[in-house]
């Protein structure tokens, strides 16, 4: 298994400067937003952080003037990870192969999404702290640039507004392009400070300017994306990626809310389908070492995660198959919610 890790990483470090097709495609409009200092000093860090920058523009860059002989490799990669999916993600799934799958994605990824970096110390009481209004993300979970960024928000501890913008979007992708100029993700808005923002790297060093306390962003998160960020959305065969056809088209009035940490393996199984079905959420990161995890506690009895909140309904579920068989069941366009 080991070996045939390393040579799938390798082929994903040839095949990550390839352009994404229209899910990451921008217009060749310059975005207006400043970078941040990089951290670190090593060389091979440097050319790293650099290769990876450059990875995201031409995997965001589309084929303006037409189609190209790399009109993007998920071209092609797209059906066959929706063939491979199983089609209809509302169907009853092999609950062995979901969770294998989701498990492995955690362990190509680990540590990064895994804890919070400004958990409790000893002998302090824990405190749930951030910003005073809450930052909003558009971001599909099938990308790894997105993906970056929710590790270092699970990182940071931070609850944020996710607003899911999957291929085929009704609504966010509107929005994106609406308030930044352009379709590109990650996207982030920081009410609290009036930054709108582009480039996931760039992204994570203001978060951890902002938010981080001093820290820095563990080693090897920026990095990574070229050799492993590619695996969770090649193992989970694309899920996450497009809207359910089947998709209410109008938001239910209140956000659900969801407590998660990006790497654990089921939480990822949820996020997916609240991709799928375009449910913008609040996500509450609960990450090893999380104050959060005493607010979970005192709402569902248990740390464990995935937990969901549905203030539409007053539902409350912490199972994660029944919270598929849930959001399938009530967010469909012939369903209807109860009061």
């Amino acid at each position: 298994m080991a070996s045939s890790t390393v040579t799938s990483s390798v082929s994903l470090l040839r095949l990550s400067h390839l352009p994404l097709e229209s899910n990451c495609k921008i217009s060749p409009r310059r975005s207006n937003v400043s970078t941040f200092p990089g951290y670190g000093t090593s060389r091979t860090a440097r050319r790293l952080r650099a290769e990876s920058a450059e990875s995201e523009r031409q995997l965001r860059s589309g084929n303006a003037d037409g189609p190209s002989p790399s009109t993007s490799f998920l071209s092609v990669l797209c059906p066959l990870l929706r063939l491979f999916s199983g089609g209809d993600p509302s169907v009853d799934r092999n609950e062995i192969l979901e969770v294998a799958t989701s498990s492995l994605s955690t362990l190509v990824r680990f540590p990064w999404g895994s804890r919070s970096v400004l958990g409790m110390e000893k002998n302090q009481e824990a405190t749930i702290s951030g910003p005073p209004m809450r930052l909003q993300i558009f971001e599909f979970e099938a990308c790894p640039f997105c993906r970056r960024v929710r590790e270092a928000m699970t990182e940071l501890d931070l609850s944020v507004e996710i607003y899911p913008c999957p291929k085929g979007s009704a609504r966010h992708r509107a929005m994106v392009r609406e308030l930044g100029g352009k379709e590109q993700f990650p996207f982030m808005i920081d009410p609290n400070t009036g930054v709108s923002m582009y480039e996931s790297g760039d992204i994570v060093k203001y978060l951890f300017d902002k938010y981080g306390k001093g820290r820095t962003p563990s080693s090897g998160l920026l990095e990574s994306t070229l050799v492993t960020g590619w695996m969770p959305t090649i193992l989970r065969a694309g899920r996450g990626m497009t809207l359910w056809k089947k998709a209410k088209q109008d938001p239910p009035p209140e956000k659900l809310e969801l407590f998660s940490y990006e790497n654990n393996p089921y939480a990822r199984i949820v996020r997916e389908a609240l991709c799928e079905l375009e449910l913008p959420y609040i996500l509450q990161n609960v990450g090893e070492g999380s104050p959060r995890q005493r607010l979970l506690m005192d709402i569902s009895g248990s740390k464990e995660v995935p937990f969901i909140v549905d203030l539409n309904t007053g539902a409350r579920i912490g199972d994660y198959k029944k919270i598929l068989s849930y959001l399938f069941q009530t967010y469909a366009a012939a369903a209807s919610i109860s009061p």
